[in-house]
């Protein structure tokens, strides 16, 4: 306010103009006021100071209500002062009203309403903008284009039907425009007609005031009806889209919702689906580590009948060196012979026990897979549900369509009659003078209690659909839960499953359109037909009956959605079961693998003291032979021995019977000994 005011005297003093001490002080009362409202009215404003205004509004921030009515503005005034509001972004208010406006001022004021981009309302009460065709035709111009002004005081500007004319031609392409007071004026009939012709296109004029312009009362009426169906339609369509958005909140609420609850699952089954693989992993493991067992104790059963080969090659060679140790060692190869076969029957008796536990394992893997069947057929079993149910709601939907279509022909007949009172009260009270405003008020005050009625009975019905819609949006989540599901346990269904929701998704919004469509045609035969007051009340009774079968339709409909849920919760519950059976086996087999590994442990060890006992055998075995086959070298170093002897006497004798039979023993004998 008070930078308003430095600029204002800043300008002046720029330009050499003396500040006007008025304006000042108007200033200086709206400064101490603090508000955001500039009141000149009534201040005689000169060309200088229209001038030094216009460039402080061009930067003014502050006042977004300007009043000057009756300032005497000047052609030239009025021109430079409007030229300033161009660019100005904060006025919304401009008040004009008496300043005898011309054809400068008219086609100053279409270039304004062109360009400017913030103004809400114009009051241009008391000018003569309808003297001048042209510029007046100017005003229009920039009237048709701009869109933002809501409000529009054209009263006593000697309006005629040309300028009516142009007038309708702006408002047939004007879409913002929704208060337009053209009182005192000389539109005529031909005026009105264009109007009337204008409002039809035209559904954003929702009060139009039209009094003193030598307009027939037909017309004036009919010029009513289309400006109260504007209203009606704007309430309407301003409910429609709170509705809308109100419905498009819960619904990505839900939706959100319906996605937490899908991770969740799509979580834990993960984590199934892990611990499943972990447990097969394991399971694979221990069958490779009996395996690599059972390897390892075939390569030590192969070296032990190496060994014993080797046994019996050094027992065979020594019974043919020595007959009377080959006894011993044929007995020792039989008891070999016997452990041998003793432990070929008990590798036997394990690779048999081996066997069974294979095909054990083979036929749980086998009841595995059947399961898995059976879990797909369960899933096809839910698709098939859900198409079902989608049958189902499309068939409610279609009920629920065909009953607002109903409603709505009902309420279109209801409000035709309501009109066609009004018409007769309105003739009756034109004849009753006396009583006229008496009459008006008690008709307007029913007529709004039976209208206040009607809306209310709509907005329940409203109410009703939005309810039939909040349940079939929730039959659409648990149609989605339900493929979710199916998609937990089938990754290739995932991407037919989302093709399919998007399809529905765009029924749901074709649907929604086509109801909104409707909705819109039901306006339109509301705005041409009403009903009586007493038809009302048994029409009321009748669609208090026909809301009654629809709540237990949807009781109904909940009933039927509360046992589906029953159902799939049933379902999960005997899937959770199964799993966990699943799980118990597992655990059990993994329990019969660990006394596996115990029994082959067992195993290992007897066989590790059977070679150590065997080794300790063949080891006195061999200490015997070397025993026998020293007393072997013994023997036949004593018969070598004797040998010598028995040679020695032989030759001693020998000796002495050639010395016996040569006559001379005695010297033949010594001669030895020598």
């Amino acid at each position: 306010m008070e930078d308003f005011r430095r600029a204002y005297l800043r300008l002046c003093k720029e330009g050499g103009v003396e500040p006007q001490e008025s304006v000042v002080a108007q200033l200086q009362q709206s400064r101490a006021a603090q508000g955001s409202r500039l009141d000149l009215s009534r201040q005689s404003l000169s060309a200088d100071t229209c001038s030094v205004l216009a460039r402080a509004f061009q930067k003014d921030t502050v006042f977004t209500e300007v009043l000057l009515s009756d300032c005497m503005l000047s052609e030239e005034g009025a021109k430079v002062l409007l030229s300033g509001l161009f660019g100005n972004t904060t006025v919304k208010v401009l008040d004009l009203k008496g300043n005898n406006l011309r054809s400068m001022g008219a086609e100053v004021l279409g270039k304004l309403l062109a360009r400017n981009k913030t103004l809400r309302r114009l009051v241009l009460e008391w000018n003569a903008l309808g003297m001048w065709d042209e510029a007046f035709s100017l005003f229009c111009e920039g009237l048709a284009s701009n869109g933002v002004l809501t409000q529009l005081d054209l009263r006593n500007n000697q309006i005629n039907h040309h300028g009516a004319a142009e007038l309708a031609l702006a408002l047939k392409r004007n879409t913002a425009v929704q208060a337009l007071d053209l009182r005192w004026n000389n539109i005529g009939l031909l005026g009105g007609r264009t109007l009337l012709e204008a409002l039809q296109k035209n559904r954003s004029i929702m009060q139009l005031e039209m009094a003193g312009n030598n307009i027939p009362s037909d017309t004036l009426k009919a010029l009513e009806q289309t400006t109260g169906h504007n209203s009606d339609r704007q309430s309407t369509t301003r409910e429609s889209c709170s509705r809308t958005q109100v419905l498009s909140k819960e619904i990505q609420m839900l939706k959100e919702g319906k996605g937490r609850q899908f991770l969740s699952l799509m979580e834990t089954i993960d984590r199934q689906r892990e611990e499943m693989g972990r447990s097969n992993g394991s399971t694979s493991v221990q069958i490779g580590q009996l395996q690599e067992a059972l390897n390892e104790r075939k390569s030590a059963v192969n070296s032990l009948n190496a060994k014993l080969q080797m046994t019996e090659a050094a027992l065979a060679l020594s019974e043919q060196k020595n007959h009377n140790t080959g006894e011993l060692l044929t007995r020792v190869k039989a008891e070999k012979e016997e452990e041998r076969e003793r432990q070929s029957r008990e590798w036997k008796k394990e690779q048999e026990d081996g066997a069974l536990r294979g095909g054990q394992l083979l036929r749980e893997i086998q009841d595995l897979t059947e399961t898995n069947g059976q879990l797909r057929n369960k899933v096809e079993e839910i698709e098939r549900r859900c198409k079902s149910q989608q049958q189902q709601i499309f068939e409610l939907k279609q009920e629920l369509t065909n009953s607002t279509a109903e409603l709505k022909l009902q309420l279109a007949q209801a409000e035709d009659r309501l009109e066609i009172e009004k018409r007769r009260s309105k003739q009756s009270l034109q004849d009753m003078d006396s009583l006229r405003q008496k009459e008006v008020e008690h008709v307007n005050r029913h007529l709004e209690e039976s209208e206040r009625a009607l809306q209310e009975r709509i907005f329940k019905l409203e109410g009703q659909r939005i309810q039939l819609e909040e349940e079939l949006s929730r039959a659409k989540a648990a149609c989605v839960t339900e493929r979710a599901q199916a998609e937990e346990d089938l990754g290739k269904v995932r991407a037919q499953v989302r093709l399919d929701e998007q399809e529905h998704v765009s029924s749901l919004e074709e649907k929604l359109r086509s109801v909104r469509s409707l909705q819109q045609e039901v306006q339109l035969h509301c705005s041409q037909q009403k009903q009586t007051i007493s038809e009302l009340q048994a029409k009321n009774s009748q669609q208090g009956m026909e809301i009654n079968g629809l709540r237990r339709r949807t009781e109904e409909l909940q009933q039927e959605l509360s046992g589906k849920d029953q159902e799939k919760v049933a379902e999960v519950s005997r899937v959770k079961v199964e799993l966990q059976e699943q799980i118990g086996h597992l655990q059990a087999e993994r329990t019969a693998q660990g006394g596996l590994k115990e029994k082959i442990s067992a195993l290992e060890r007897e066989v590790k003291a059977l070679s150590s006992n065997h080794r300790e055998v063949l080891l006195d075995k061999e200490s015997e032979m070397s025993s026998m086959l020293e007393k072997l070298r013994l023997k036949e170093a004593e018969i070598q021995r004797t040998r010598e002897d028995e040679a020695h006497r032989a030759s001693y004798l020998q000796s002495a019977v050639l010395a016996y039979v040569q006559g001379s023993p005695l010297g033949h004998y010594s001669s030895p000994k020598k």
